[in-house]
Protein backbone atom coordinates (compact mmCIF):
# COMPACT_ATOMS: atom_id res chain seq x y z
CA UNK A 1 0.00 0.00 0.00
CA UNK A 2 1.52 3.32 -1.12
CA UNK A 3 -1.17 6.48 0.16
CA UNK A 4 -1.24 8.66 -2.41
CA UNK A 5 -4.42 10.44 -1.06
CA UNK A 6 -4.83 11.76 2.50
CA UNK A 7 -8.84 12.33 3.55
CA UNK A 8 -9.48 14.23 6.44
CA UNK A 9 -13.18 13.55 8.31
CA UNK A 10 -14.72 16.09 9.79
CA UNK A 11 -17.98 18.91 9.73
CA UNK A 12 -18.05 22.18 8.26
CA UNK A 13 -19.19 25.33 9.34
CA UNK A 14 -17.68 27.63 12.58
CA UNK A 15 -20.30 25.96 14.68
CA UNK A 16 -18.29 22.30 14.42
CA UNK A 17 -14.40 24.12 14.28
CA UNK A 18 -13.76 22.62 18.03
CA UNK A 19 -16.10 19.61 18.56
CA UNK A 20 -14.22 16.05 19.43
CA UNK A 21 -15.83 15.20 15.65
CA UNK A 22 -13.20 17.12 13.70
CA UNK A 23 -10.22 16.57 15.30
CA UNK A 24 -9.50 14.82 11.57
CA UNK A 25 -9.63 18.00 10.31
CA UNK A 26 -7.46 19.10 12.68
CA UNK A 27 -4.25 17.27 12.49
CA UNK A 28 -4.57 17.14 8.01
CA UNK A 29 -5.01 20.91 8.83
CA UNK A 30 -1.47 20.83 10.45
CA UNK A 31 -0.15 18.79 8.00
CA UNK A 32 -1.15 20.78 5.22
CA UNK A 33 0.14 23.89 6.72
CA UNK A 34 3.39 22.78 7.94
CA UNK A 35 3.87 21.64 4.27
CA UNK A 36 3.29 25.10 3.32
CA UNK A 37 0.20 24.43 1.44
CA UNK A 38 -2.80 26.18 1.01
CA UNK A 39 -6.16 24.63 0.20
CA UNK A 40 -8.79 25.38 -1.89
CA UNK A 41 -12.39 25.52 -2.35
CA UNK A 42 -13.36 22.64 -5.10
CA UNK A 43 -16.42 23.00 -5.86
CA UNK A 44 -17.11 19.65 -8.08
CA UNK A 45 -16.04 17.40 -5.37
CA UNK A 46 -17.19 18.76 -2.58
CA UNK A 47 -14.22 19.41 -0.39
CA UNK A 48 -11.60 21.54 0.07
CA UNK A 49 -8.24 20.40 -1.90
CA UNK A 50 -4.63 20.40 -2.12
CA UNK A 51 -1.99 18.82 -3.77
CA UNK A 52 1.49 18.52 -2.05
CA UNK A 53 4.72 15.97 -1.51
CA UNK A 54 5.72 13.70 1.47
CA UNK A 55 8.62 11.96 0.91
CA UNK A 56 9.47 12.71 -2.24
CA UNK A 57 6.23 11.28 -4.04
CA UNK A 58 2.95 13.22 -4.36
CA UNK A 59 0.18 12.80 -2.32
CA UNK A 60 -3.47 14.70 -2.58
CA UNK A 61 -5.16 16.21 0.48
CA UNK A 62 -8.72 16.62 0.88
CA UNK A 63 -11.22 17.53 3.99
CA UNK A 64 -15.09 16.88 2.49
CA UNK A 65 -17.01 20.00 2.95
CA UNK A 66 -20.06 17.41 3.21
CA UNK A 67 -21.54 16.81 6.41
CA UNK A 68 -19.70 13.54 8.09
CA UNK A 69 -22.44 11.37 7.22
CA UNK A 70 -21.92 12.17 3.68
CA UNK A 71 -18.20 12.27 3.53
CA UNK A 72 -18.18 9.25 1.49
CA UNK A 73 -19.08 10.89 -1.88
CA UNK A 74 -17.02 13.49 -2.24
CA UNK A 75 -14.36 11.18 -1.12
CA UNK A 76 -15.31 8.55 -3.79
CA UNK A 77 -15.21 11.35 -6.50
CA UNK A 78 -12.40 12.79 -5.86
CA UNK A 79 -10.51 9.06 -5.87
CA UNK A 80 -12.38 8.60 -9.18
CA UNK A 81 -11.46 11.60 -10.89
CA UNK A 82 -7.20 11.26 -10.03
CA UNK A 83 -7.59 7.40 -10.58
CA UNK A 84 -6.85 6.37 -6.64
CA UNK A 85 -7.65 2.60 -5.67
CA UNK A 86 -9.10 2.47 -2.21
CA UNK A 87 -6.15 1.06 -1.03
CA UNK A 88 -3.93 4.13 -1.90
CA UNK A 89 -6.15 5.92 0.51
CA UNK A 90 -5.84 6.99 4.00
CA UNK A 91 -8.73 8.40 6.11
CA UNK A 92 -8.45 10.14 8.93
CA UNK A 93 -10.61 10.65 11.36
CA UNK A 94 -11.75 10.59 15.41
CA UNK A 95 -11.80 7.58 17.05
CA UNK A 96 -14.16 7.24 20.78
CA UNK A 97 -12.30 3.96 21.48
CA UNK A 98 -9.16 5.49 21.82
CA UNK A 99 -7.59 8.11 24.47
CA UNK A 100 -7.53 11.51 23.78
CA UNK A 101 -3.76 12.22 22.46
CA UNK A 102 -2.96 8.58 21.04
CA UNK A 103 -3.54 7.36 17.51
CA UNK A 104 -3.58 3.94 15.84
CA UNK A 105 -3.70 2.82 12.31
CA UNK A 106 -5.74 -0.17 10.87
CA UNK A 107 -6.65 -1.35 7.33
CA UNK A 108 -10.19 -3.13 7.70
CA UNK A 109 -12.95 -3.41 10.13
CA UNK A 110 -16.51 -1.76 10.66
CA UNK A 111 -17.34 1.96 10.92
CA UNK A 112 -17.27 1.53 14.76
CA UNK A 113 -20.79 3.51 14.89
CA UNK A 114 -18.47 6.31 12.87
CA UNK A 115 -21.16 7.75 10.37
CA UNK A 116 -18.33 9.21 8.28
CA UNK A 117 -16.31 6.20 8.34
CA UNK A 118 -19.80 4.26 7.37
CA UNK A 119 -20.06 6.64 4.35
CA UNK A 120 -16.87 6.06 3.52
CA UNK A 121 -17.49 2.43 3.35
CA UNK A 122 -20.56 2.90 1.24
CA UNK A 123 -19.00 4.65 -1.21
CA UNK A 124 -15.40 3.00 -1.39
CA UNK A 125 -15.72 0.10 -0.05
CA UNK A 126 -13.16 -1.55 2.47
CA UNK A 127 -9.05 -1.40 2.64
CA UNK A 128 -8.49 2.27 2.70
CA UNK A 129 -6.17 3.08 5.80
CA UNK A 130 -7.38 4.08 8.65
CA UNK A 131 -5.48 6.67 10.94
CA UNK A 132 -7.50 7.15 14.35
CA UNK A 133 -7.44 9.77 16.70
CA UNK A 134 -8.47 9.19 20.13
CA UNK A 135 -11.21 11.49 21.54
CA UNK A 136 -12.29 8.93 24.56
CA UNK A 137 -13.59 7.77 26.87
CA UNK A 138 -17.14 8.86 26.91
CA UNK A 139 -17.66 10.84 29.88
CA UNK A 140 -19.82 11.36 31.53
CA UNK A 141 -20.95 7.72 30.48
CA UNK A 142 -23.77 8.26 29.93
CA UNK A 143 -23.69 10.69 28.16
CA UNK A 144 -25.39 11.23 24.36
CA UNK A 145 -22.86 9.81 21.75
CA UNK A 146 -24.00 12.31 19.55
CA UNK A 147 -24.04 15.18 22.16
CA UNK A 148 -20.01 13.58 23.16
CA UNK A 149 -18.78 13.61 19.81
CA UNK A 150 -20.55 17.22 18.46
CA UNK A 151 -19.16 18.35 21.57
CA UNK A 152 -15.94 20.62 22.55
CA UNK A 153 -13.00 18.61 24.19
CA UNK A 154 -12.35 19.90 27.91
CA UNK A 155 -9.60 22.68 28.85
CA UNK A 156 -7.70 19.64 29.82
CA UNK A 157 -7.74 17.76 27.19
CA UNK A 158 -7.10 20.84 24.57
CA UNK A 159 -4.32 21.27 26.44
CA UNK A 160 -2.76 17.80 25.96
CA UNK A 161 -4.11 17.84 22.01
CA UNK A 162 -1.46 21.05 22.02
CA UNK A 163 1.26 19.02 23.62
CA UNK A 164 0.51 15.72 21.53
CA UNK A 165 -0.32 18.01 18.08
CA UNK A 166 3.46 17.42 16.65
CA UNK A 167 3.40 13.80 17.33
CA UNK A 168 0.19 12.73 15.49
CA UNK A 169 1.02 14.75 12.84
CA UNK A 170 4.50 12.97 12.81
CA UNK A 171 2.65 9.77 12.56
CA UNK A 172 0.48 10.64 9.82
CA UNK A 173 4.27 11.30 8.07
CA UNK A 174 5.14 8.04 9.63
CA UNK A 175 2.31 6.78 7.16
CA UNK A 176 2.46 8.32 4.15
CA UNK A 177 6.48 7.84 4.15
CA UNK A 178 6.57 4.06 5.50
CA UNK A 179 3.42 2.00 4.44
CA UNK A 180 0.68 0.96 6.69
CA UNK A 181 2.82 -2.04 8.43
CA UNK A 182 5.46 -0.11 9.59
CA UNK A 183 3.03 2.58 10.52
CA UNK A 184 0.79 -0.19 12.67
CA UNK A 185 3.96 -1.53 13.89
CA UNK A 186 5.10 1.78 15.81
CA UNK A 187 2.19 3.86 16.20
CA UNK A 188 0.04 1.05 17.93
CA UNK A 189 2.41 -0.30 20.27
CA UNK A 190 2.91 3.18 21.56
CA UNK A 191 -0.61 3.52 21.58
CA UNK A 192 -0.92 0.42 23.67
CA UNK A 193 1.60 1.53 26.29
CA UNK A 194 0.17 5.02 26.38
CA UNK A 195 -3.53 3.82 27.19
CA UNK A 196 -1.55 1.04 29.62
CA UNK A 197 0.06 3.99 31.83
CA UNK A 198 -3.31 5.71 32.14
CA UNK A 199 -5.01 2.82 33.69
CA UNK A 200 -2.13 2.69 36.29
CA UNK A 201 -3.16 3.53 39.59
CA UNK A 202 -1.65 6.89 40.41
CA UNK A 203 0.76 5.97 43.02
CA UNK A 204 1.92 3.47 40.08
CA UNK A 205 2.76 5.88 37.36
CA UNK A 206 6.60 6.64 37.31
CA UNK A 207 7.47 9.91 37.70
Amino acid sequence: MSIQLVAGLGNPGRDYEHTRHNLGWVVVDALVRRRGLAWKREPRFDAEYVRGEVGGRPIHFTKPLSFMNDSGRPLQQLASFYKVPVTDIAVVYDDLTLPVGTCKVSVSGSAGGHNGVASVLSHLGNGFARYRLGIGPKQPAEMDLKDFVLGSFSLEHRTLLEQKLDPLVAGLVLLLEEGTERAMNQLNRRAQNESDQTQLPRDLHPR
